[in-house]
């Protein structure tokens, strides 16, 4: 599995330290195991894993600008807990309304050792942080009207939404309200993936 990692690394030139590459291939492998009892993900082959959900979050990580950020339906922690084993300085919260999910997270956390996760579960417009975000990342969590209707309160003023996407729609950005602005569409370049992604910031 390293050997692979690292294949996969290399296509995307991301640089990363001996201990973070362990660090996520033991995430695949704590997602494997507890795949098989709580049934988190529908990707069962850990090789596969690598690409479509280790891979498929680090790319994000080059547009993510300041230090605050909360993953939102985050699942069993995507892209959120590869961001932050990629991402020692930035602090990341977790959320998500599963309870299993946020178990599996919290598990992950420990044996890990990450120190940059808050897993919290909660709905996420029930949830109401002391202070808010620099960015609101969602992955496969809703169309971008309902993520940033639910979101709105979690920004900071000057924050960023980050959503991830498969297929580029034109549909989505026309049902926004006129007050969230599209910064940035980055088609992204994932090696393996079959199909489409893009990441989709917005003010």
């Amino acid at each position: 599995m390293k050997a692979k990692l690292e294949n996969l690394l290399a296509q995307a030139e991301i640089q990363l330290t001996d201990l973070q590459k362990n660090q996520l291939i033991q995430l695949v492998q704590l997602l494997h195991k507890w795949n098989k009892a709580y049934n988190l993900t529908s990707v069962r082959d850990p090789q596969e894993m690598l690409v479509k959900h280790i891979l498929d979050s680090l790319v994000v990580s080059p547009y993510l600008q300041g230090d605050r950020f909360i993953d939102v339906g985050t699942g069993p922690g995507l892209p959120g807990l590869p961001l932050a084993i990629i991402n020692p300085s930035k602090q990341f919260v977790l959320l998500d309304s599963l309870g299993k999910r946020i178990s599996f997270i919290r598990n992950a956390v420990r044996e890990l050792g990450l120190t940059n996760v808050t897993p919290v579960l909660s709905r996420v417009e029930e949830y109401q942080p002391e202070d808010k975000f620099d960015g609101v990342l969602s992955r496969a969590f809703a169309s971008l009207k309902d993520m940033t209707e639910w979101c709105n309160h979690l920004p900071k003023e000057n924050g960023h939404f980050y959503a991830l996407k498969g297929i580029y729609q034109e549909d989505e950005i026309n049902e926004l309200n006129k007050k969230y602005t599209i910064q940035e569409v980055i088609e992204l370049h994932i090696p393996e993936l079959i199909g489409e992604r893009h990441l989709i910031i917005l003010r």
